[in-house]
């Protein structure tokens, strides 16, 4: 139930009621250690509240409800960056793509312990400079009249500014209440970490009343280190020198009126801690953190098997104590029930270094695996192995050879592995040099970035100059360097999966791109097993991924993408860690990498694992059994989520910067209906198999569209077209109508009115050239509003129609994944016998 509360009047009015678990059920559930949904399922098959145990004491029912002795504070991760034509206003309409959330004894704590967990630079309040002035303040003002992803951090300037002196706090305090409307609790509370801030700002010594009162107010080391002048790892030096260190209490339920048979724990600047000790060596598996474009929920489903597996004393190498540190309240890891120590703490450096001295302190630790959770946790290795944190599992130091280009090329050099040419800039005149070497077209990408953020296609030199100038500061140089690829623009792009324990590989699965080089792995459609690949190519592909976890040092799961040009298997990347796409290959082959790669980096090996029937005894993802079903990943987009100022939905055209926010698996006895159930999932209603299909398409694609277009209208279906492809559709003597352009005269309906008037079933567009690119997004926009089906790509709309065609021929295969799963093992024994 939501309410609304008049903040003058206090009257409180219903503004909705919805009889099912929400978003907001999850949260609930994770800030009080209250199962919601598990409890409701028990109430819809018949118990009362009171004859439900309370899981977390053990002793009191479910008719006892949470009393919180601490404060919780959710903070929202948004990914504009992503959607530059978006507009970032703040409305009815949900924008976020992930949050996190947070716990303290006051608000101030938790409220800065959220901003550090969702991972975005500068989203903490930021105390860097001078205060604004006056005059700047003014400015401010009218920025946060509306809401935006910044306003929070916006408003702490604002009273950073009153906290030093330049401005009255009350004052400001009531300007800020008529310009957001935000309760003047929440401003003053904002206001006095301000003044905390404002203290150390001007002592000259940290004493530890300062410190302490700075710490359980919510800032940071490094936030306390920027005001101070000092290093954040001086700061930390500092505080532990005065014995100021955090405790962890637990979330129990009743504000520690009974005991608590679960540990799940929060951090603190308070007197005593709450940790158990314990006797089994633990592994700490570090979350992925909230989820957001790049880096979702793929990564927590890794987490998850990995504590499911460690723990379990049957399988090899297993029976550690699991303990899980993350900070998003919609993921399964931060279930109380999933590790056996759950801390709901930020992912940076200072608070995991806690989580590990206070583990440490509770029994032996015998390590901390970081490939699981995508980049965040990754990014802590070298710092964490540094502090003295035993990383297991692949080394920093393997890490850092398959991230940096010139160690990484070096090992493709050493196994005669070709890899496109490349190279770095830092300017525009290094950028133009290293593009004329490498040849047009290039992909251009800044350094150290998820999900292709700033990754772009460019044809010719102009095109560079306008990227260069776009991402380059104001000095000219790159903070890193700028890589440039030659672009394969023909090529397979192929997806590998794979285990490796310093002696034996098993490989996962191999996944072939059904669109071509270009578009970002995360938003491409992919099959497994591949359709196209020989099994010459299989083996090259496995003894490529060889020498790469080799010349790499890879301990645990690897990732490769390569691209398939000409005959040619290039290299395009390694990841040393779980991708994306681990889920997705687990279900489709029935066997739990993420748990195998969980066990090889707590020491044991893929033959033990092979023995103990967590990977098959023979055989691996390159052979699975002709009979296999295909299985089909394909992207959700969130296009009709942004929109532009103006009130369009933003552009629906893919390339090699990731958009998607989910995926969908489709599975079928042939490609067919299994990528037309992929389809299903998306879009709810699938993909049409009559009606009305509208295509038009670049001068590229052309050659290769009449075929598709063929077998659709020999389907049934009338084909819409603009002139320039009706020219060549006519040619090939298919029938087609043709339709003005939005930009082009004439009283006739165009293209984008016969869509909004939903008589348009299936879009087909691929865009190109100025006018052309203009035209193409009023189309694309139009479709993605009227919630039909759109396609931008031609290998997309070929395996569309080839779906379109199976439905009416061949009905649906249902088969629970379970049974899906059990016949892989008998097809795979059955192989093994004969």
């Amino acid at each position: 139930v939501q309410f609304a509360t008049h903040p003058e009047t206090g009257r409180v009015v219903v503004i909705e009621m919805n009889p099912r678990v929400s978003r907001s059920s999850a949260l609930a559930s994770k800030a009080t250690g209250f199962p919601i949904a598990k409890i409701a399922a028990r109430v819809a098959i018949g118990y009362t509240l009171d004859e439900i145990r309370n899981d977390i004491t053990g002793t009191t029912p479910a008719s006892f409800e949470p009393a919180l002795d601490y404060v919780v504070v959710k903070v929202p991760r948004f990914a504009f960056e992503k959607f530059p034509a978006a507009d970032p206003t703040l409305t009815t309409t949900m924008k976020s793509v992930g949050e996190a959330m947070a716990l303290g004894r006051n608000f101030t704590e938790a409220l800065g312990k959220a901003q550090r967990s969702i991972d975005v630079k500068d989203a903490s309040l930021s105390y860097l400079g001078s205060p604004p002035s006056a005059a700047e303040v003014t400015e401010l003002l009218d920025e946060v009249r509306t809401p935006t992803a910044e306003r929070l951090v916006t408003i702490g300037r604002i009273l950073w500014s009153a906290a030093e002196g330049i401005l009255d706090p009350a004052e400001t305090l009531d300007r800020l209440i008529e310009a957001t409307g935000i309760d003047r609790w929440f401003l003053d509370q904002m206001l006095m970490v301000a003044e905390i801030a404002a203290e150390i700002r001007a002592s000259e010594v940290l004493d530890g009343d300062l410190l302490s009162l700075a710490k359980r107010h919510g800032l940071s080391d490094d936030q306390i280190g920027a005001l101070s002048g000092r290093a954040g790892d001086v700061v930390k030096g500092v505080r532990e020198a005065l014995g100021i260190n955090p405790v962890f209490k637990t979330v129990d339920t009743c504000a520690a009126e009974f005991a608590s048979a679960t540990p799940y724990h929060y951090s603190t600047y308070d007197q005593e801690t709450e940790v158990e000790p314990r006797d089994r060596p633990a592994v700490l598996i570090l979350g992925s953190g909230p989820n957001r474009i790049g880096q979702g929920i793929e990564f927590d489903y890794s987490c998850v098997h990995a504590a499911m597996a460690l723990g379990n004393r049957d399988l090899p190498g297993g029976g550690y104590e699991t303990v899980m540190v993350n900070c998003n309240p919609e993921t399964v890891s931060t279930d109380y029930d999933i590790a056996d120590r759950l801390y709901f703490e930020p992912l940076t450096f200072e608070d995991v270094v806690e989580v590990y001295e206070a583990e440490k302190a509770a029994g032996p630790v015998a390590g901390v695996i970081v490939q699981l959770g995508g980049q965040t946790p990754l990014s802590l290795a070298r710092r964490l192995e540094a502090e003295g944190l035993p990383i297991i599992g692949t080394s920093p130091a393997a890490i850092d050879n398959a991230e940096d280009r010139g160690h990484f090329g070096a090992v493709l050099a050493e196994a005669d592995l070709p890899a496109p040419p490349y190279g770095t800039a830092w300017g525009l005149s290094d950028a133009t040099e290293v593009a004329a070497r490498v040849g047009y077209p290039v992909l251009v990408r800044p350094s150290y970035v998820l999900g292709g953020r700033g990754m772009e296609i460019v044809f010719d030199e102009a095109g560079l100059v306008d990227y260069v100038a776009r991402n380059l500061p104001e000095s000219g140089r790159a903070e890193a360097p700028i890589l440039i690829d030659s672009f394969l623009d023909t090529a397979i792009e192929i997806d590998v999966d794979a285990l490796y324990d310093g002696t034996d590989l098993y490989i996962g699965g191999v996944m072939e791109h059904i669109e071509e080089a270009g578009i970002h792995s995360g938003d491409s459609a992919c099959t497994l097993p591949p359709i196209t690949l020989s099994d010459e190519m299989m083996e090259r592909i496995r003894t490529s991924t060889l020498a790469i976890a080799e010349g790499v040092g890879v301990r645990g799961l690897l990732n490769i993408q390569f691209a398939l040009s000409h005959g040619v298997l290039y290299v395009l990347e390694a990841n040393p860690r779980a991708s994306r796409t681990v889920p997705f290959v687990a279900k489709a082959t029935g066997v739990a990498l993420s748990q195998a790669a969980a066990l090889l980096m707590a020491g044991t090996s893929i033959a033990e694992l092979r023995r103990g029937g967590v990977l098959p005894a023979e055989g691996d993802g390159t052979d699975l059994p002709a009979d296999s079903p295909i299985a089909v990943k394909e992207a959700v987009l969130p296009f009709k989520r942004f929109r532009t100022r103006e009130g369009r939905a933003v552009d629906s055209v893919l390339g090699p910067e990731m958009r998607s926010t989910g995926e969908v698996m489709g599975l079928d006895s042939t490609f067919p209906l299994a990528f037309a159930k992929s389809q299903l999932a998306i879009a709810g209603q699938g993909l049409p198999v009559s009606g009305t299909a509208f295509v038009s398409v670049a001068d590229r694609d052309k050659r290769s569209l009449p075929l598709p277009v063929a077998r659709l209208a020999a389907l049934g279906f009338e084909i819409l077209t603009t002139a320039g492809t009706g020219r060549v559709l006519s040619r090939y003597g298919i029938p087609c109508r043709v339709l003005r352009k939005a930009s082009e005269p004439g009283d006739d309906a165009s293209v984008i009115e016969l869509i909004e008037n939903g008589q348009v079933d299936l879009v087909m567009n691929t865009p190109s050239g100025s006018n052309a690119r203009v035209d193409g997004y009023a189309i694309r926009a139009a479709a993605t509003s009227m919630d039909v089906p759109m396609i931008t790509t031609l290998q997309e709309f070929q395996a569309a129609v080839q779906a379109i065609e199976a439905r009416p021929v061949e009905p649906f295969e249902v088969l629970s994944l379970q049974d899906h799963t059990a016949q892989l093992a008998d097809s795979r024994a059955a192989v093994a016998q004969a």
